[in-house]
């Protein structure tokens, strides 16, 4: 698997990505687009997917640097952050121990600004733990989940058949699943003979198909920063699934 999360400056621009506030992520002094508002906050609004019961146990699978398993505290007795960057998850930690953690902003060529990072408002940090690990290889014993959270995670992974065939023996019956994808294959991650076919959303509903009911399906747009004047924009496609 590739090295890319283990890099400062994508550990920063994820730090961003996560905890970042508006003003910090787009100047307020510039009029941007309605398109890049829209699509702040984006590990906030995929854990809001799943229904707003409170349960006793959630997972999520590539945690990256913790925003998304913050949020899902707010409605889980205990969660798991699981991710397969060392960096990443040491930062998630640092965040939980400490309740903030200050990293560098990217602006231009050697022009940085100092930012920190803070547990989001509401959240339990005593409720959630972070590990490294690799979601293709789960640890056994982790038990099961009533709620499993995946944000853009299944088009980096090697082989993601793998999770998929574990999924089912994660959840408990009725347990819910959220599932992000933007749907950028690369053979930077993925061969390409793993790519899915015909697409991504054919390909998911033949996988979960008898273990799995299709809830909703829509779509999620995400911004992430990488200098003052260069940002990726990308549309995630959001699905949301019942354990049956």
């Amino acid at each position: 698997m590739s090295d890319i999360y283990e890099q400062d400056h994508i550990l920063a621009e994820y730090l961003l990505f996560h905890y970042g506030t508006a003003d910090e992520i787009l100047d307020p002094e510039v009029r941007w687009p309605d398109g890049m508002r829209q699509a702040l906050d984006f590990a906030k609004r995929t854990p809001q997917h799943f229904s707003q019961r409170p349960v006793a146990r959630g997972l999520d699978l590539g945690c990256a640097v913790g925003g998304s398993s913050f949020e899902m505290s707010k409605r889980c007795d205990e969660v798991i952050g699981l991710d397969f960057s060392h960096r990443f998850v040491h930062a998630a930690n640092a965040i939980k121990n400490d309740g903030k953690l200050a990293y560098w902003r990217w602006d231009e060529a050697g022009l940085k600004t100092c930012l920190s990072a803070h547990v989001p408002s509401g959240a339990d940090p005593a409720r959630v733990s972070f590990v490294q690990g690799d979601a293709m290889q789960l640890p056994e014993g982790l038990g099961r989940f009533d709620r499993v959270h995946a944000a853009n995670l299944i088009c980096r992974l090697s082989r993601p058949q793998l999770l998929l065939d574990r999924l089912p023996d994660l959840m408990v019956r009725g347990g819910e699943l959220v599932m992000a994808t933007p749907c950028t294959w690369l053979e930077t991650f993925t061969p390409s003979g793993l790519w899915p076919r015909p697409d991504t959303m054919t390909w998911l509903s033949e996988q979960l198909a008898g273990t799995f009911e299709l809830k909703t399906k829509t779509d999620e747009p995400f911004l992430i920063r990488e200098t003052a004047r260069k940002f990726q924009w990308s549309r995630s496609l959001v699905t949301v699934w019942v354990r049956v």
